[in-house]
């Protein structure tokens, strides 16, 4: 199995960074952990999201989601989605993206069940799409069956901090085990709620500068005040059986997944371990997770 690439290499670290030069390996080691990993530096050899896809370009692998931008390509890769290709060559055009770039669907999956996937492979990749499942240790035992012994789940996850969730609560092992508890295969009305009440722009490079927007304003609708932004949700609520299927269920930092992620593996929810976490680079609004299964 390939080695990962270290999540702080010094080398890199000074190469990349010429205010650094005159440091030495034990300083920059210091420096990122102080200074340079908040100010979003990179510190590694993955320079991009698709740098990080290529961790596992030579594996048998499953991409959970792709849409019109799988992240993975070849003989060896596998797809699967809560839609059809030909569901999703057909709602593309409406997103403004390229039908063509659609690739065949092996699995259409029910949006919190995997169970339909009937193979196992030495890798899953998933972007944005944890963040999706009500019962975040469900998620995780039903990628485990999917994957060998020693088999790696590539997450690409969004900081909350730097998209349109940065003024939502960070979730909390506390949030994890309730919904683990109560055996939740769907989303919460609180999530459509918080998503009127509290999205903002999505612009990563305007939230690292401190531009986050106004709380309760909506930018999708910009006239409505907090009291139609609530009662436009109970409406939803009340008229679409499908309104709770897309909304953001939780909300993590790098060190909050982390801290998750180390308390359900201790708790023995989970036989997934962080093996690489790449923090956010700067204007940037995604961070990288490798677990692996032991």
């Amino acid at each position: 199995m390939r080695k990962l690439p270290p999540d702080f290499d010094a080398g890199i670290y000074r190469s990349l960074h010429t205010d650094l030069n005159g440091f030495s390996d034990n300083q920059l080691a210091a420096h990122y952990r102080d200074y340079g990993r908040q100010e979003g530096r990179r510190a590694h050899s993955i320079q991009d999201r698709n740098a990080f896809a290529e961790l596992i370009a030579n594996d048998r692998a499953l991409e959970i989601g792709p849409y019109a931008q799988p992240l993975l390509r070849g003989p060896h890769v596998r797809y699967a989605d809560i839609y059809s290709t030909a569901q999703l060559r057909a709602m593309a055009p409406a997103a403004n993206l390229d039908p063509e770039r659609i690739p065949d669907i092996d699995w259409v999956v029910a949006p919190t069940n995997l169970e339909a996937i009937d193979e196992k492979f030495d890798a899953v990749l998933s972007s944005h799409a944890i963040e999706h499942q009500p019962n975040l240790v469900g998620h995780l035992r039903q990628v485990s069956e999917l994957l060998l012994d020693e088999g790696r789940y590539l997450l690409l996850v969004p900081d909350h901090r730097y998209c349109f969730d940065h003024f939502k609560t960070p979730s909390t092992i506390v949030d994890v085990l309730d919904a683990f508890a109560r055996n939740v295969a769907k989303h919460d009305p609180k999530s459509l709620i918080l998503s009127r009440l509290l999205i903002t722009h999505n612009e990563p490079s305007r939230h690292w500068s401190g531009d986050h927007g106004l709380p309760e304003h909506n930018p999708h609708f910009p006239h409505d005040d907090r009291i139609t932004l609530l009662a436009s949700a109970l409406e939803l609520l009340n008229k679409a059986s499908d309104a709770l299927y897309n909304d953001h269920a939780w909300f993590f930092t790098p060190d909050s997944f982390v801290s998750i992620m180390n308390d359900l593996k201790v708790l023995g929810l989970t036989n997934l371990h962080v093996e690489r976490l790449y923090p956010t680079l700067r204007n940037t609004l995604e961070f990288w997770v490798v677990l692996q299964k032991r």
